[in-house]
């Protein structure tokens, strides 16, 4: 399970150095993708093809379904970390998240997120008084 928040920085070639406590679950292999809120998801290449099973049970038929894989799918790349830890991070997804040299990586359960610094802490403020103000069941049990 990921979890916690990081303040790594990109290299000049790209490159994320992943934080200790995720290596050891991302050293078999990792696929970064468009997330949604304009960061990126990280997933071990096991949860990533386990994601990718359940994609494939969708209908054809449906648009939103289409669209959601198309957008998803097509910015996947998958790396094996160096023995530093480092991957790197390809210039589409970069752009796409509008990563500078400032990141945020956190922990999010079965994935990881990487969001440009600025943009994570502007989020979490916008966040954090709902957050506290939530009074229905959001998560089922909890």
């Amino acid at each position: 399970m990921f979890l916690g928040t990081y303040e790594p920085r990109l290299d000049d070639k790209g490159r994320l150095i992943l934080p200790a406590k995720f290596r050891d679950q991302m050293a078999g292999g990792i696929v970064l993708t468009r997330g949604q809120e304009r960061c990126l998801y990280a997933f071990p290449r096991s949860e990533f093809e386990q994601i990718h099973d359940q994609l494939r049970q969708a209908p054809l038929t449906s648009k939103q379904a289409r669209d959601y894989m198309r957008v998803f799918l097509s910015g996947a790349t998958d790396d094996v970390p160096d023995r530093q830890g480092r991957v790197t991070i390809p210039a589409i997804l970069r752009k796409y998240a509008g990563l500078e040299r400032d990141l945020a990586v956190i922990g999010s359960g079965s994935k990881v997120e990487i969001w440009d610094a600025t943009a994570w802490d502007d989020y979490l403020r916008a966040q954090e008084d709902s957050y506290a103000q939530i009074t229905d069941e959001v998560v089922p049990g909890l």
